[in-house]
């Protein structure tokens, strides 16, 4: 298959029967039967069901009060202080600075990423240790941006001609350059660049999980959005994060420890 690039922009009821008295004859269900329109005239026009309203999208004032008014354990983050809190009812267990989200946007090809942390109350869905990071799209999208570089799908059963005449192919979970018909697989933790043209990995292959980018613990939040560790401890107290909240070694590890799934997050 030959080279196919893709141009870069420079640039998410009806109310229960009340029981009936004790010795009370059980009244039996009678089926319903549509009334029947007088001759000559147009059937009734059929009542439209109800529906409930939607609730409104909490503002962040109204997270923040709630957070602050809340009983129980919860953690508390503020994006403009960032800093998370741990709470149980009134009492703060423990407080660390974070870093949150960058608040920039990225696009290409139709898609479309804003990277800022939402406000809103979230849960604790699910706790991991030694998480393994599956860089989205937009990892890539990012790196070509930066570093003037084409960009490249790579896809499975679909091998790539490079300039030198070799083949990119996906073998199992391993990529490869095929070079007189032998496979040389590419390091994982190596990105997949061949002269000016970036490659995205599939999804499932070695080259598109990458260890220790997100600490030693995380706890996922749900929509792809965590709370977890990062390489990167400079970057805490900063806007500087594609939407999760990142914590240091030894604060992430506190609460990774403490806080329980199912524990309420407030976000503002």
């Amino acid at each position: 298959m030959a080279l196919a690039t893709m141009a870069l922009p420079l640039a998410a009821q009806q109310p229960a029967a009340r029981p009936a008295a004790p010795g009370a004859p059980v009244a039996r269900p009678v089926a319903a039967t549509r009334p029947q329109a007088m001759p000559g005239t147009a059937p009734a026009p059929a009542r439209a069901a109800r529906t409930r309203p939607r609730a409104r999208p909490m503002t962040r004032a109204q997270v923040e009060e709630t957070a602050r008014t809340a009983r129980g354990r919860r953690i508390i983050i503020s994006l403009d202080e960032r800093r998370l809190w741990s709470m149980d009812n009134g009492d703060t267990l423990y407080s660390a600075p974070i870093a949150v989200g960058k608040g920039t946007e990225l696009s290409f090809g139709g898609a479309r990423w804003n990277f800022t942390t939402p406000f809103g109350i979230r849960r604790v869905r699910s706790k991991e240790t030694n998480p393994v990071w599956t860089p989205p799209d937009w990892h890539y999208v990012e790196l070509a941006r930066d570093s003037s570089w084409k960009l490249v799908r790579l896809e499975r059963g679909r091998p790539i001609t490079l300039p030198d005449r070799s083949r990119l192919e996906v073998r199992g979970e391993r990529i490869g350059r095929v070079v007189a018909g032998r496979f040389e697989p590419i390091p994982a933790d190596e990105e997949v660049i061949y002269g000016d043209t970036l490659f995205i990995p599939p999804l499932g292959t070695a080259n598109r999980r990458v260890e220790g980018e997100l600490g030693a613990f995380k706890l996922a939040l749900g929509d792809g959005y965590m709370i977890h560790g990062t390489p990167h401890q400079d970057s805490i107290g900063q806007a500087a994060t594609h939407g999760c909240i990142r914590m240091k070694d030894q604060d992430i590890s506190y609460i990774y420890w403490t806080v329980p799934v199912g524990t309420a997050v407030y976000i503002y």
